[in-house]
């Protein structure tokens, strides 16, 4: 039988900072998971509303048209803004769906950890947004829609972030897979290069400060607003770029 110190097991005890840090590490990337799942429900709609969505070829479907992203659905007395956001769920395809899918929940399980929930929350819908405003700005007379746009914004953080600390981001495989990307946004016709471009450059920003290494200077609260102010500036300009008629 041996015995313990009680003030040197307090003194050896992580502070609850510690600990709730370790326990949040521990934990699934619910919120990836969530999004996940809302995305394919919004598809698993789509397509059973009009099985023809599932292919991603032809015309559109009333749920497609009801959910995208066009500027004039922002302008002309119809102010349908709901639209900067439900159209980052929407899919055409089953590919397109699939790709975004996997690539978010690769990101999703890198950046939601480290970030926690309500952050990269908040990134997630500030990159979503920012994708939305490049849509708006150089892809507003198609109907888009996709998480791509928000999936490019967590390549981007990731990416700054990985530079920022001195990372090769090319030794990670980041590097080129983001790359890759950009090649398929030009080269492919029908990919809306406005939403991927909005995204990334939201999430570029947002990586910058919220992923910023320990030794940099940067507010707490800078981590919350910056996100939000990029939300921010994605919707009013999105709503001066509607106005003015795209």
């Amino acid at each position: 039988m041996g015995s313990h110190c009680i003030d040197c097991a307090k003194a050896a005890r992580p502070d609850v900072k510690t600990r709730a840090k370790y326990w949040n590490a521990g934990q699934p990337a619910l919120v990836t998971r969530v999004i996940i799942a809302i995305n394919l429900a919004v598809f698993s709609f789509v397509t059973i509303s009009d099985p023809s969505s599932l292919s991603g070829g032809g015309s559109l479907t009333k749920a497609q048209f009801d959910l995208g992203l066009n500027s004039f659905f922002l302008r002309d007395g119809r102010n349908e803004w709901y639209r900067l956001i439900t159209s980052g769920f929407l899919h055409f395809g089953i590919i397109h769906v699939a790709f975004n899918m996997f690539m978010l929940f690769q990101l999703g399980n890198l950046l939601e950890r480290p970030l926690g929930r309500l952050r990269f929350s908040m990134l997630y819908g500030a990159c979503l947004l920012g994708g939305s405003f490049g849509v708006i700005v150089a892809d507003a007379n198609a109907i888009a829609g996709g998480a791509s746009g928000a999936v490019f914004g967590l390549m981007a953080a990731a990416a700054v972030s990985l530079q920022r600390q001195g990372v090769n981001v090319f030794s990670t495989g980041l590097g080129t897979t983001l790359l890759l990307n950009i090649f398929i946004t030009f080269a492919i016709p029908g990919i809306s290069k406005g939403g991927h471009i909005g995204g990334a450059v939201a999430g570029a920003i947002c990586g910058f400060i919220m992923l910023a290494p320990r030794w940099k200077s940067v507010p707490k609260w800078a981590a919350y607003a910056t996100p939000a102010a990029v939300a921010f500036v994605s919707v009013v300009g999105s709503y001066l770029m509607a106005a003015r008629g795209g």
